[in-house]
């Protein structure tokens, strides 16, 4: 998690949780939770047993899902 912000494209958040070597905002840890469950019971128990490179591989076929115009933004601090 060296990254400071969120390795989606267009997202300027600041890294909150591990998606393989890379990290990702608290927003799209959670879609990319949700995208995992999706995939079945088995993909996310897997996941936990897998290798960084193997990590890298599904959470770039993850960002692939997301779409420009759902990227999250950060809600302005008040």
């Amino acid at each position: 998690m060296q990254d400071l912000h969120c390795c989606v494209p267009n997202c300027q958040a600041k890294s909150y949780a591990p998606a393989g070597t890379r990290s990702v905002c608290k927003d799209h840890f959670l879609s990319f939770l949700t995208w995992r469950r999706r995939r079945g019971p088995q993909m996310f128990h897997t996941y936990a047993g897998m290798s960084m490179t193997e990590r890298d591989t599904i959470a770039a076929e993850w960002i692939k899902t997301i779409r420009v115009d759902e990227v999250l933004t950060p809600a302005p601090k008040l």
